[in-house]
């Protein structure tokens, strides 16, 4: 039986042997579409190749690649579970054309694979068509043989793929597999078409047109393929399964599930464990490719995801975390075709378990308020939609959490409830993010690229460099000339300035040539084309023009010092935290660093400064900062961190710095070593000095460290050294013996505080002495009682413990009065609480001083109230209780 690995392996092997280059899949990150939560199909990172914009040096390709759906417009998280198809994560097998072959070529490979590769009955095979499709008819009788009962044309949109309104559009074949008469259902297009009997395994879309706004379509002078195969769906075919989740991949991670909780796979609780077993490979590839649990965005869709797999996991027992013990087992399937699930372990496994940590904390709470709410309600009536808004609002419930435990009672939610209750809260009411990345129409770049190719950097070696002007582009468009006063971007065939990337901010200075000077404020960088973003200071900027580029020395300089630093810092981290510290975002600029890396607790005290110590000790070794090109495969053999969910090209720059006994490398030695493209010093010892300055939160299991280097970082040393010496003028003290000073002062203030407190609770009892109050006798009781002024609440109940201790015998209540305000404590002692309570002489008393309430224990209670100038009603209205006690 061939399992799911070697159905992945042997497709991409296929299109491998007919010419196509296999493209690793991309990260579930979309950074070409905007519009995009997730990469939802294999087509995805190829939409620029589609649309034109784009080349490669490839026009067939074949991916395995990884998809999400589970927010947005494609969300099949309600289904999970419950049907055999349905999945958060899955995997599409795909080949494309981009501009090469076309129909008859992708039907003839399509129909080989299937039959002929892995030995699919052409007899159970059928096709749909568009139904004007008559060419893709003639070839599917021609390649295939296919009679005309077993080619369905179909007239709706199902055969007709768009990318929207206007652009590339085409129609599709789908193939279908018949799973015979013995199961229900019937083909496409019939009335009983959403049976199990005809079950799509394969799509292949034909784009051939460019339709414009007023829904007329023009032939594409490049027409290209896209297809699509789910591997779960064409395992389960293959394997001899109606159910994807009897594959063997999944059933390594029920078994896993059900080995976990200690219950049977395939008992009562089997759809909790095929929710856990989706869910799972869903958040492990999300967390993999840089994204962690939070309250909006892609990160509030993880949790969603990994909350609902929590659920189920509780459902079936489960006393403790279990999700992150699942993930060895998941490495172990799918490791090996996705290397950064492995590379990513220890921070997958961390983050499960302190996410599982804290909603098992909410959990029984949360189900408690869903039990209780459900008591009252009529048999089968939907929960109240202010009920599941509470639940998602204090609980951290999401809305389909809730529908999905209500599933199984056989109840709804009432959403439009929900939704005026969300609206009711619009700081809470975040809609699902439509998506990150370069929001901007990038099209002008990609043409400037495909007319003069990208830009060559030259910057690693030097700051300043001749180039040509390529082009001139002003609001969007691209232009002819530039004038004094006017705001542009420039591109030139070469340039020394370093492109914003991977944390380092782009580089400032000028373009000049003789009667020109253009201020450069920005670089960037689109399509591999370096842009410049300038103001003209001086002349007249034209295409074609010869120019020098100068970058601002001492900038750059810092900012290469910061980032250099922040390899150390990173690697510091990890040698002192732990392996599971990864970069989760940084910045490096002029003046400071910003590291921000996967860690869940704030860093001590003792942790920053061995920390500090580390990378400085680094600094001052002042060794050769290296720099190699390799293959990403290389580079992560000789321990390279790297940032995934970056898509990295077929070769890496590899930068390392550090020397250290045990350490990486070529050599074992290299104490960090990164890819990265960004800027750096030559040596070490350039960056002069490093200060932490700031441990902080950035989000949910994320930590953020802040620094300075070089002048900087003297400049915060000196300030330092600077208040610490007028402190210790101020303390008429050495600067040594300032601290002991300083924390002599503060005892001493401690002491001289607790002094005044007592002398303010003397006096405001008499004056000292014995500090006693007359007592007189109401209703058979003693009872003293006193309004003190200098004294708060808090100073009471031990007032109260000495008058008791000192009358043996008594009830005491005593009001201190402060600013209108006033706080009461009454007493009882032991022998009398039989008779009267406290907790009666307070509340008598707070009605009259205009509060509500109080409470405490029969022999001691507090309270208080807005009105202390009613403390002789407030006396008065206690000897009312003793009397009637």
């Amino acid at each position: 039986m061939l399992s799911l690995n070697d159905i992945r392996s042997s497709f991409i092997d296929y299109f491998v042997k007919h010419g196509h280059a296999h493209v690793p899949s991309s990260p579930l990150i979309p950074r070409n579409d905007p519009t995009l939560m997730f990469t939802a199909a294999g087509m995805v990172q190829f939409k620029n190749l589609f649309t034109g914009v784009e080349t490669r040096d490839y026009t067939r390709a074949t991916t395995a690649q990884k998809c999400v759906r589970a927010g947005g417009k494609h969300n099949d998280l309600d289904n999970v579970g419950y049907t055999a198809r349905h999945h958060t994560f899955f995997e599409m097998l795909g080949n494309f054309s981009f501009g090469d072959y076309f129909k008859e070529e992708a039907i003839a490979l399509a129909w080989g694979l299937l039959t002929r590769e892995f030995g699919i009955d052409p007899d159970r095979l059928l096709v749909t068509v568009f139904h004007t499709d008559e060419e893709a008819v003639a070839i599917w009788k021609k390649v295939a043989g296919l009679p005309d009962e077993r080619i369905i044309r179909i007239a709706t949109d199902d055969n007709f793929w768009s990318a929207g309104p206007t652009g590339p559009c085409g129609p599709c074949t789908e193939i279908f597999y018949d799973h015979g008469p013995e199961v229900w259902g019937g083909p496409p297009g019939s009335p009983e078409e959403d049976g199990d009997r005809f079950i799509e395994i394969w799509n292949i879309v034909f784009m051939q047109y460019e339709q414009f706004e007023d829904g007329t379509r023009t032939e594409l002078t490049s027409k290209s393929i896209d297809t699509g195969m789910g591997l779960e769906r064409i395992g389960a075919l293959l394997q001899g399964k109606h159910d994807n989740y009897d594959t063997d991949l999944f059933r390594a991670l029920i078994e896993a599930s059900a080995s976990v909780t200690g219950t049977d796979p395939d008992g009562d609780g089997n759809v909790h464990h095929r929710v856990i077993a989706d869910h799972l490979r869903s958040t492990s590839f999300l967390i993999a490719d840089g994204v962690l649990p939070s309250s909006e965005g892609r990160g509030y869709v993880l949790r969603r995801i990994m909350r609902r797999a929590m659920r189920h996991a509780h459902l079936l027992g489960a006393a403790d975390p279990v999700m992150h013990r699942l993930v060895p087992a998941l490495v172990g399937q799918m490791g090996q075709a996705f290397p950064e699930l492995g590379q990513s372990q220890a921070m997958i496994e961390q983050t499960l378990l302190g996410e599982e940590t804290r909603f098992r904390q909410t959990l029984e709470r949360g189900l408690k308020l869903l039990d209780d709410a459900l008591v009252d309600l009529p048999e089968g009536a939907a929960l109240p939609g202010e009920t599941a808004f509470k639940l998602y609002d204090t609980f951290g419930f999401p809305l389909d959490l809730t529908q999905d435990a209500l599933r199984e009672r056989g109840r709804g939610v009432d959403t439009e409830g929900f939704d005026s209750a969300m609206a009711r809260q619009k700081a809470q009411a975040r809609a699902a993010w439509a998506g990150s990345g370069e929001t901007a129409d990038a099209s002008v770049w990609f043409d400037v690229a495909d007319k003069h190719g990208v830009t060559e950097f030259l910057g690693y070696d030097s700051l300043d460099a001749e180039g040509q002007v390529l082009a001139v582009v002003r609001d969007g468009d691209v232009v002819e000339s530039a004038g004094q006063g006017d705001s542009v971007q420039v591109v030139t065939n070469q340039t020394p300035f370093y492109a914003e990337a991977g944390g380092q901010v782009g580089d400032t200075g000028t373009i000049t040539a003789p009667g020109l000077r253009l201020r450069v404020t920005d670089t960037r960088k689109v399509a591999g084309v370096f842009i410049h973003f300038a103001s003209v200071e001086e002349g007249e900027l034209r295409p074609g023009a010869p120019v020098r580029l100068s970058v601002d020395p001492d900038r750059r300089a810092r900012i290469r010092a910061n980032h250099s630093a922040t390899h150390l810092l990173h690697e510091a981290l990890r040698d002192r935290l732990g392996d599971h510290v990864a970069q989760r975002g940084s910045l490096n600029a002029p003046d400071r660093l910003r590291f921000d890396f996967s860690h869940n607790a704030a860093l001590s005290a003792e942790d920053m400064a061995a920390v500090q110590d580390s990378v400085n000790a680094f600094i001052r070794q002042n060794s050769a900062v290296e720099t190699r090109l390799m293959t990403p495969d290389q580079a992560r053999e000789l321990g390279a961190q790297a940032l995934f969910g970056e898509k990295y090209g077929d070769e890496v720059r590899v930068v390392s710095m550090g020397r250290a006994d045990t350490g990486k490398g070529l050599d074992g030695r290299d104490w960090s070593i990164e890819l990265c493209g960004g800027t750096h010093v030559a040596r070490t010892g350039e960056i002069g000095l490093c200060v932490l300055t700031a441990d902080s939160a950035s989000s949910a299991g994320v930590r953020r460290v802040e620094a300075v280097t070089g002048q900087a970082a003297l400049d915060h040393l000196i300030g330092r050294s600077e208040t610490l010496s007028r402190i210790a003028g101020d303390l008429k003290s050495a600067i040594p013996d300032a601290e002991a000073r300083v924390r002599s002062l503060v005892d001493e203030r401690k002491a001289l505080a607790n002094e005044v407190a007592q002398l303010k609770r003397d006096l405001a009892m008499g004056g000292g002495g014995d500090g006693g109050i007359e007592t007189r006798d109401v209703g058979g009781i003693p009872f003293a009682a006193q309004v003190l002024q200098g004294v708060t609440g808090k100073d009471l109940p031990g007032l109260i413990d000495a008058q008791k201790d000192r009358l043996k015998s008594a009830a005491v209540l005593l009001i201190a009065a402060d600013s209108g305000k006033a706080a009461v404590a009454a007493g009882v002692t032991k022998d009398l609480t039989d008779r009267v309570s406290a907790v009666d002489m307070v509340r008598a008393a707070v009605a009259e001083l205009g509060g509500k309430g109080g409470g405490g224990r029969p022999d001691m209670a507090q309270g208080g109230g807005r009105s202390a100038e009613n403390a002789d009603a407030a006396i008065a209205a206690v000897e009312t209780v003793l009397k009637e006690a």
